[in-house]
């Protein structure tokens, strides 16, 4: 591996930790009263956060402040997202702090990777762990964690993710259509067979 594509590695994880400091600062909502406010989130989702449809992504265990931060980006509707954009129009800050701190106390259900797809996963381990130094990718794990438990607030929980939110997710990153600063110029580099091999690995890591 090139030198500076190691640098790049070893500034990412830097930049990861950094952050992930730093949200010990952040101000947690009150996970009972998060309970009463979860109506409209039940049939997607599901009452715990481990959501009953693969298309909807579960939200069990997600890292800390990460539900509330995406949910002030669909009000705001600096991400786009059909049907969310008309549920949080309502919600305060504190509903929005209160919901993350409610589905943040379950545990995420394991994924796993059929026989079938145990050489894509592989492929997938190898990106995840270690990028792509032909298509200039860092490795996910700086971000996201070895285990794909994410970093709070920012980086979000991957592990045991439905393989089919992940794709959509990662072709929304590389069209644009999903707006971030870090993860658009990586998935753009992405090809459509990298992405599946990532998805199908992230659903089995637990």
């Amino acid at each position: 591996m090139k030198e500076t594509q190691v640098s790049v590695f070893r500034l990412l994880a830097l930049l990861a930790l950094s952050i992930g400091l730093a949200s010990n600062a952040f101000s947690a909502g009150d996970p009972i009263a998060g309970k009463e406010k979860t109506g409209l989130c039940v049939a997607c989702h599901g009452q715990d956060g481990n959501s009953p449809a693969s298309q909807f992504p579960k939200i069990a265990g997600q890292v800390p402040g990460y539900v509330a931060t995406q949910l002030a980006k669909f009000q705001s509707e600096k991400r786009v997202g059909s049907s969310m954009i008309g549920m949080v129009k309502s919600l305060t800050e504190q509903d929005m702090a209160d919901l993350d701190a409610y589905y943040a106390q379950f545990e995420s259900t394991p994924g796993s990777i059929r026989e079938e797809d145990v050489v894509a996963a592989m492929r997938g381990r190898e990106i995840y762990r270690n990028g792509s130094e032909e298509y200039s990718i860092p490795a996910c794990m700086a971000c996201h964690g070895p285990s794909g438990a994410g970093i709070p607030t920012r980086y979000p929980r991957l592990a045991g993710q439905f393989q089919e939110y992940l794709v959509k997710s990662l072709v929304e990153f590389k069209n644009g259509e999903w707006e971030s600063e870090e993860m658009n110029p990586i998935a753009f580099r992405l090809t459509m067979q990298q992405i599946n091999d990532l998805a199908i690995y992230l659903h089995g890591l637990n």
